[in-house]
């Protein structure tokens, strides 16, 4: 799961805005026929239009000066001079390719949005740089600050190839971009200059992890923990159905001497999901259910809030990805006191698909849960839910496999060897994560609640690389069944799609399978090649660590497969990239939030779906309780006038409230990218 802080799925930059670029008027298109040779040289060229084209089908096309990237199905393409334009099918949103010709990444930056949008004001807030990659150099990201009434995110990039730039801009409503996240990726995705091709390692043989490769391993590990803050991170890694290495790098907590290790437990959050397709896979080899069951037969009191999707759902699209349903986990993040596995099924079943079934990857958590709901209910149709899939889990997943420290039980699992949540605060620090939070997932558990170790999570990741073998040689799982779950439900962009819970990546020409986690304070990631025999764990202790991730599965390909060394490089100009944004962003708040805002504020707010807001003074400081958790609260003046409050407990930094009035009464709005919420003074 995502952290509070919204991101675009590429982190193309933060949902933010451009600078005031000189206006000009862009040059008209003109026609691209061969002139005729019958036209007096001083009679202009006949000027046409742009026309913008439909795409019926995800389509590879180039830019003007030819890099290529792929348009999807269902979006509108325009040519304007030197910008090739992309309009997402809602109108709203724009993703534009302008090519330049600049001496530095600032002039292509002001050229592009001369030529894409003259008269766009939004205000720059930070400048960061990227490193060359796939053939492109001079690679800077700038954020800009749009109004949260705006809903809109925007973002600028420069590439530069040769002696000429390549400029991208963001300019997105954010309920669009969250809902094809998917085509977003797809078209940045195999975004190459012309006649580019990317490094494969397709045909190579697996390189044998020895000692000084597993150490050098490590040694990125640790240079990695050290630039992004992370105070424990512990890995693992099997090769030829052997682990080859299992340990871990700083304390369990922050300030503290005791060290994390291949037995300290983390939550693994998402990685859950895989492990309850796993489950339900054994109840497919026992037939007590199928992957094309029609959920409401096995379990009928199942429903959503479209009767129409609930009636074609099958089992295996409660992990899929691909109903339609929109991410909505605040619901059961702010207001999770007194929840249960069976309350959060009747929120799912108020819950809308934004796209329609299959057309979209849209991650559903509470969707995610029913499905190891609907697996306890098979097996134990009397045990309360959440009993029941807890059941389910132990004998057709833990005990089979070995995995004897894997627990949903938050107070068993922090009892000894635990690795504590840490942040980075509101100026960049590391710091201790409020764990309160955390306890929101209990009650959708099958979607991501399981505290898990390096050695339980190699077990798991063992029996996926013998396609269904346990290490005594026998078979614990159907091959057929197994692999089915890695079988493409919806696309992730070009090279990934997303099965059931399982992510397939062919980005650099091999497959890689994993899934990730993130709760507050724990990111973390499981992978393996299928065709290679190789896997890793990588479980950390900080929000930062997601930084971590993709770079820890290159610098696994890179020792596997001699590849060109990336991941260093991504590691260090990522973290200070980071780093740079926060810097960037806290200059926006006022910390503690003005006594002039706070004194507008109602001592308390309700909200139908999301609880109560009380608002106290401790100092100078303003404290919003949510009931289940707390945070002080800075301040902001946005660009439009408007005024919001926003969270700062690590953590939870950056949950934003708007300030406001209706009928009467003082209101807090809240925004996730495809919902809105309304808080009223009580």
């Amino acid at each position: 799961m995502n952290s509070f802080r919204i991101g675009l799925l590429l982190a193309i930059a933060a949902c933010s805005s451009p600078p005031s670029p000189a206006p000009r008027t862009p040059e008209p298109a003109t026609n691209p026929s061969p002139e005729n040779p019958a036209t007096p040289p001083e009679q202009p060229r006949a000027v046409t239009e742009p026309t913008a084209t439909r795409l019926t089908v995800d389509t590879p096309r180039t830019t003007v000066e030819g890099a290529t990237f792929i348009a999807p199905a269902g979006w509108t393409i325009l040519v304007k001079g030197p910008a090739t334009i992309l309009e997402a099918p809602e109108g709203d949103s724009r993703i534009a390719f302008v090519d330049v010709k600049a001496k530095e990444p600032a002039a292509a930056i002001a050229e592009a949005w001369a030529a894409y949008k003259p008269d766009a004001k939004w205000p720059l807030i930070a400048t960061t740089a990227s490193p060359d990659k796939d053939g492109w150099t001079d690679q800077h990201r700038y954020a800009y600050q749009t109004s949260p009434n705006e809903r809109r995110g925007v973002a600028a990039g420069t590439k530069r190839h040769g002696e000429r730039f390549m400029v991208w801009i963001y300019d997105v409503s954010e309920p669009t971009g969250e809902k094809r996240s998917g085509q977003v990726a797809l078209i940045f995705g195999r975004l190459l200059p012309k006649g580019y091709q990317r490094e494969v390692f397709t045909g190579r043989k697996a390189n044998v992890l020895d000692d000084k490769r597993l150490a050098e391993l490590g040694a990125f590990v640790t240079r990695a923990q050290d630039a992004l803050g992370i105070p424990g991170v512990s890995i693992g890694v099997v090769q030829g159905g052997k682990v080859v290495f299992a340990g871990g790098f700083g304390p369990r907590e922050l300030g503290k001497k005791p060290v994390v290790d291949a037995d300290t437990l983390y939550i693994i959050a998402s990685n859950t999901k895989a492990m309850t397709t796993l489950m339900l896979g054994k109840l497919v080899d026992e037939k007590q259910l199928g992957w094309d069951s029609l959920v409401t037969t096995v379990f009928p009191q199942f429903k959503l809030g479209d009767a129409d999707t609930t009636s074609r759902v099958m089992v295996k699209h409660l992990i899929c990805a691909c109903t339609g349903l929109p991410r909505q986990d605040f619901e059961w993040l702010l207001e999770f006191k007194g929840a249960t596995p069976a309350s959060a099924l009747t929120l799912l079943g108020t819950m809308q698909p934004t796209s329609k079934f299959g057309e979209l990857f849209q991650y559903s958590n509470p969707l995610a849960a029913a499905g190891g709901y609907v697996g306890g209910y098979v097996l134990s149709p009397k045990l309360e839910l959440g009993a029941a899939y807890d059941q389910a889990m132990k004998t057709r997943v833990f005990d089979p496999l070995g995995m004897k420290s894997t627990t949903f039980d938050f107070m068993r699992a922090q009892r000894g060897n635990y690795a504590s949540p840490h942040a980075l605060d509101i100026d960049g620090k590391p710091a201790r994560a409020t764990m309160e939070v955390n306890y929101s997932i209990i009650p959708v558990r099958p979607a991501g609640g399981a505290w898990s170790n390096v050695r339980d999570v190699l077990k798991y990741v063992s029996v996926e690389l013998s396609r269904g073998l346990l290490p005594d040689g026998k078979r614990y799982i159907s091959e057929s069944v197994l692999l089915e779950r890695r079988v493409p439900q919806v696309s992730i962009g070009k090279d990934t799609s997303y099965g059931m819970g399982l992510i397939v990546d062919t980005t650099y020409g091999v497959p890689v399978v994993h899934h990730g986690g993130s709760m507050i304070g724990y990111k973390s990631d499981m992978m393996w090649l299928p065709d290679h025999d190789v896997g890793a764990v990588i479980l950390t202790s900080s929000d930062s660590g997601g930084a971590m991730l993709e770079p820890f599965r290159r610098k696994l390909l890179e020792l596997v497969f001699d590849g060109a060394a990336e991941a260093d490089t991504a590691i260090a100009m990522g973290a200070k990239a980071m780093r740079e944004r926060i810097a960037a962003e806290r200059k926006l708040l006022t910390v503690p939030a003005t006594k002039e805002d706070a004194a507008k504020l109602a001592a308390r707010y309700t909200s139908q779906a999301l609880g109560d807001i009380a608002v106290t003074r401790r100092g100078e400081a303003t404290i919003f309780d949510f009931g289940e958790w707390t945070s002080a609260m800075a301040s902001r003046t946005n660009p439009d006038g408007t005024v919001s409050f926003i969270t700062i407990a690590p953590g939870i930094d950056g949950v934003e409230l708007i300030v406001g009035a209706a009928g009467g009464k003082r209101t807090l709005v809240f925004r996730d990218a495809q919902h809105e919420y309304t808080f009223t003074e009580k």
